[in-house]
């Protein structure tokens, strides 16, 4: 069969196969209506998804920690090499279309009976270009493209974890910071009224059982107070690893400084799924899974490759020619597939399961964004509605600690409602820290629920 019939041939059998070798990939999932939920509005259109995280978070010390992470995480520049490999290998299907080129010199001396040596050498330049005719080259480019937004979407989702984290942490020291500062506060209060106790024991007014129960509250705020001083180490040592720098004190503004934007305010946003990284990656791996199908169908058809030498040489056949002379050489191949012991069609059927399978993943993962809105949304709308309560509770029960102080000082009230008023408003004002702090949780976990910007 000549080079014409050949080519006639191929093109033949690309008409018959029609165009689906081609065919770009497009979302064929479909998702459950009212995914994300009736119990919030979904009228808005997802402002907080569109803050950057320097608007999101206004504390400059914050803001530096971040800095910091961003530069220095380990897990952050692991994300960011991955893209750089799947731009290499994005490139290298791109140059697919061109020939490969190769120059492979070689040279031989032989000696026949103790006669003089002959030398012979060759100096070729070998060419091989694939032929695309039915996509295959276009296909891998194609899913090389679903692979690199992968690996940037991936690089974006670390990165906005990665914020979320120290943003976590940083709150977590503010909170302990306040709490350190209730159990001083109460230190010096229940030492005072340890002082009182002891001062009534001596003057026979009350039972040393009394100071010995107040005493013992009173050394149960010490415990507290180094347990918080152990738990803001702890923290502070986490949140350097995030930063990839020794264990060292980190230095933060008091809480309440700075503000987090409203969330309560906020519904769910109509363009969730273009800003949540978790989905757009599904989608691409819907897209890669697709691609993978199309290079199984491929490989049913047949590979057309043009390969030749081109160089000079001084042996041609018996007779050495010297100086050589111009070798050319030139073939056109074509490799049809016809029987590979049931891989093909085995690998065109895996390839199909698993683009189905990637799509029913793709539907869970925007179910799972639908429920990571509401509970998050659900948490802020607890914590800004438990927070009036416990600042009221706090003054009310401060009002109580200090009306039986006095009492018992003029002995209308004996050392257990002292006591126990005490303990009732400090674990009021702890709750009331950590209700603040679970309100800062909330929104965060809504910010990367919306999508974690990361710009």
């Amino acid at each position: 069969m000549s080079y014409k019939n050949l080519i006639l041939a191929a093109a033949a059998l690309l008409m018959l196969s029609g165009c689906g070798l081609y065919k770009k990939y497009e979302s064929r999932a479909t998702v459950p209506d009212d995914v994300f939920g009736t119990y919030i509005n979904a009228a808005d259109s997802g402002s907080m998804a569109r803050l950057s995280w320097r608007e999101f978070f206004t504390d400059p010390q914050l803001q530096e920690l971040i800095d910091s992470a961003l530069a220095r995480n380990t897990d952050l520049n692991s994300a960011r090499i991955a893209i750089e490999k799947a731009e290499a290998m994005l490139k290298a299907s791109k140059l697919g279309y061109l020939p490969s080129l190769s120059f492979a010199p070689s040279g031989t001396v032989a000696s026949f009976n103790n006669s003089a040596a002959a030398w012979t050498y060759s100096l070729p330049l070998q060419l091989s270009m694939d032929f695309d005719v039915f996509g295959s080259i276009t296909t891998q480019k194609r899913k090389s493209q679903a692979v690199l937004m992968q690996a940037k979407i991936r690089e974006e989702n670390v990165r906005a974890n990665l914020i979320s984290a120290v943003a976590q942490k940083y709150f977590m020291l503010q909170v302990l910071d306040r709490q350190l500062e209730i159990l001083i506060q109460t230190d010096s209060l229940w030492n005072t009224s340890l002082e009182t106790q002891k001062a009534l024991w001596e003057n026979g007014r009350t039972y040393s059982t009394a100071v010995n129960q107040m005493e013992s509250s009173y050394l149960n705020v010490k415990t507290q107070i180094v347990d918080v001083h152990r738990n803001i180490r702890g923290v502070e040592n986490s949140l350097c690893a995030l930063l990839a720098i020794p264990p060292q004190p980190l230095s933060r503004n008091a809480w309440g400084s700075s503000e987090l934007p409203e969330c309560i305010q906020l519904g769910v946003p109509a363009e969730l799924l273009q800003y949540r990284p978790d989905i757009r990656m599904a989608d691409y791996a819907m897209a890669e899974a697709f691609y993978n199908t199309q290079a199984a169908r491929q490989a049913f058809y047949p590979s057309i490759t043009l390969s030749g030498v081109v160089g000079w040489a001084n042996s041609a056949g018996a007779a050495i020619v010297n100086p050589g002379a111009l070798l050319l050489n030139a073939v056109l191949s074509l490799m049809q597939p016809i029987f590979s012991r049931g891989k093909l069609i085995a690998n065109k059927k895996v390839a199909q399961l698993n683009e189905k399978d990637m799509q029913q993943k793709y539907v869970q993962t925007v179910i799972n964004a639908g429920n990571q809105v509401n509970e998050a949304l659900a948490d802020c709308q607890v914590a800004r509605e438990k927070h009036n309560y416990y600042h009221r509770q706090v003054e009310v029960l401060h009002d109580a600690y200090t009306g039986t102080h006095e009492l018992m000082d003029s002995g209308k009230a004996s050392y257990l409602e002292v006591l126990t008023a005490q303990e009732t408003l400090l674990n009021a004002q702890l709750n009331e820290a950590m209700n603040m702090y679970k309100g800062s949780q909330a929104v965060i976990a809504l910010y990367i629920a919306l999508g974690g910007s990361a710009n």
